[in-house]
């Protein structure tokens, strides 16, 4: 008598989807840092207005001790001045402070660009890009992300070094120019197409391996910066 033939598995039941697990929200210090950070930065708080707890913790939703623990970090960077029972000043750029920032962020970019020759295919495709991005920024009239994607170029030269120390200096440094930078090009449009031109000559020198001549349209950049925030120059 011929054996049964087994039955049949039994189609296997389709797995239930697995539900990304909820990302928390960021501790509401570090909420109120980035309002407030962000509002100097882009100029919605300027320079001699004085903000309180209250008004910051009623804006984010938060209580005020959070909003204290944000405002503490944000005077170590030099954005605000703190006034006990009364709140905190929003620290106008002062003409000391554009030409510390200016000379600091040659004495960082100079070297990095330097230590960025030879430079590797990833990094030159990087900073095309970048160029590209900064065009169609411009050809829109959008001077802000024009702005990111100018900064974004010269970090990428700068994290190409690989020193974490300078990293976070420039960082800061770029953060502090923000408040002047849109202005800027708003008071002087033409400065956007020479703005594109000189990062276009700095990729040039990176791709064909000159770290003086990279180093030299690097100093003539930011140099000409310094002179539009001066006054002096167009």
């Amino acid at each position: 008598m011929p054996a049964p033939s087994p039955s049949p598995a039994a189609p296997a039941s389709p797995a239930a989807p697995t539900t990304p697990p909820a990302q928390k929200p960021p501790p509401a210090a570090d909420r109120v840092y980035r309002h407030v950070k962000e509002g100097v930065l882009e100029r919605r708080y300027e320079g001699g207005v004085l903000l309180t707890e209250g008004e910051l913790a009623e804006a984010v939703g938060v209580s005020r001790t959070p909003v204290r623990e944000a405002l503490l970090r944000l005077e170590t960077e030099g954005l605000l001045k703190l006034y006990p029972k009364k709140g905190a000043l929003v620290l106008p750029v002062s003409a000391q402070e554009i030409a510390d920032v200016i000379e600091t962020r040659l004495l960082v970019e100079e070297f990095t660009v330097r230590r960025a020759v030879p430079a590797p295919p990833a990094l030159l495709e990087r900073l095309a890009e970048l160029v590209a991005e900064q065009r169609r920024c411009a050809g829109r009239g959008d001077l802000a992300a024009m702005m990111h994607a100018d900064r974004c170029f010269h970090a990428e030269i700068v994290r190409h070094a690989g020193n974490q120390i300078l990293c976070r200096l420039y960082d800061q440094l770029r953060d502090r120019q923000l408040r002047m930078g849109v202005a800027l090009l708003h008071a002087h449009p033409d400065r956007v197409e020479r703005s594109l031109a000189e990062h276009t000559e700095i990729l040039d020198a990176l791709r064909c391996g000159d770290a003086e001549t990279a180093a030299a349209a690097v100093r003539g950049h930011v140099g000409r910066v310094a002179e539009l925030v001066r006054g002096t120059g167009r």
